[in-house]
């Protein structure tokens, strides 16, 4: 072993090659924003994590291991991170906060060079752009041409509507619990600055002649009245969980197409069909960093796993058993890597 550690200690990059490092992620929280239950704690957040560990290593053979720090303190936080990188190929950040949770991935991506991503923000973002991929296919519209309204301005929340933005769509309205994002108001964080726009009002005000709805945000908050109020063939993805943010079989005649985030349910938008084909992608062409671009062509690889001839209404996107979403995903994102010149291998 001496060997190895003098042969690592002359170049680094030998970790990769004779360690654990190559196909191992850490999973750090610290227990914010556990599920959709809240500040719960890092004990309470551990059952997340290990089940997160399972799915790494079930759908992408990746060993991943749950970190539940015991601080919420940003800076505390960072710097842990950067103290147990030197074991890790990778780095999943989960369940921790809005706005803190921009601010830990903006400054740890600055600041290692392993790839390190937010589940919560580019995760949702990834499969909730891939399954609206394919709801555009069924309705005949374009992204340029809809108008998105987004009920939830969160990790989530903000993270979908950058991406949406950088798929090319132009009319989106995010709404938090105070109503429509507009420039009138002094209460914007930087992150919800981004997306304010002129108009004012509720919800159910943003929701008239609205193309698409995306919820990640509370349970009931969305009533068939608003839904009614919307434009021809109107797109629902109540992603609220346990319970969405309407029950689809409220609405399930009145729209083109419903998914939640439930697998009782068609069309379940779940993360698992983005996180471990990134990270398996991200670290077998080892990229430092993870990018906009490696997010797009991944929404892009899992939406074109449905065929034409089998898209309907109640099959938008792939089952999340669905085997061949990981190799794709990891293809998808380390095309982008190379095409980036922020590949290693």
């Amino acid at each position: 072993v001496g060997r190895i550690c003098t042969a690592i200690a002359q170049d680094p990059e030998e970790v990769y090659k004779l360690t654990i490092k190559q196909n191992t992620v850490a999973i750090v929280t610290d227990g914010s924003a556990v599920l959709g239950l809240g500040n719960l704690g890092p004990a309470a957040a551990l059952p997340v994590m290990e089940g997160k560990a399972m799915l790494f290593k079930e759908f992408a053979g990746l060993d991943a291991f749950p970190i539940c720090l015991a601080t919420q303190d940003t800076e505390e936080i960072i710097q842990a991170v950067k103290n147990i990188a030197p074991v890790f190929g990778g780095v999943n950040l989960e369940d921790i906060a809005a706005p803190r949770c921009f601010e830990i991935e903006k400054r740890l991506r600055q600041e290692l060079d392993i790839p390190v991503f937010h589940d919560d923000q580019h995760g949702t973002a990834i499969v909730t752009l891939a399954a609206l991929f394919n709801s555009l296919k069924l309705v005949h519209k374009s992204m340029a041409q809809i108008r998105i309204v987004i009920n939830g301005a969160g990790a989530a929340g903000v993270a979908i509507a950058r991406l949406l933005r950088k798929a090319g769509a132009e009319k989106i309205w995010m709404c938090d619990s105070k109503g429509i994002i507009s420039t009138s108001r002094t209460d914007l964080t930087e992150e919800k600055l981004e997306f304010a726009v002129k108009a004012q009002g509720t919800l159910a005000g943003a929701m008239q002649g609205a193309d698409v709805f995306i919820g990640v945000s509370a349970p009931g908050v969305l009533t068939s009245e608003m839904v009614h109020s919307m434009a021809k063939d109107p797109i629902i993805f109540a992603m609220a969980n346990p319970i969405p943010e309407i029950q689809p079989e409220l609405i399930s005649k009145d729209v083109a197409v419903i998914a939640t985030g439930r697998s009782d349910y068609p069309n379940q938008i779940n993360n698992v069909l983005a996180f471990p084909g990134v990270f398996r992608g991200a670290l077998d062409c080892r990229a430092h960093t993870i990018t906009t671009t490696m997010y797009l062509e991944a929404a892009n690889a899992i939406a074109s796993l449905v065929k034409p001839s089998d898209l309907d209404r109640e099959h938008i996107i792939p089952s999340v058993f669905d085997e061949r979403v990981v190799t794709a995903v990891a293809a998808a994102v380390q095309q982008a890597a190379r095409q980036e010149g922020i590949a290693r291998n």
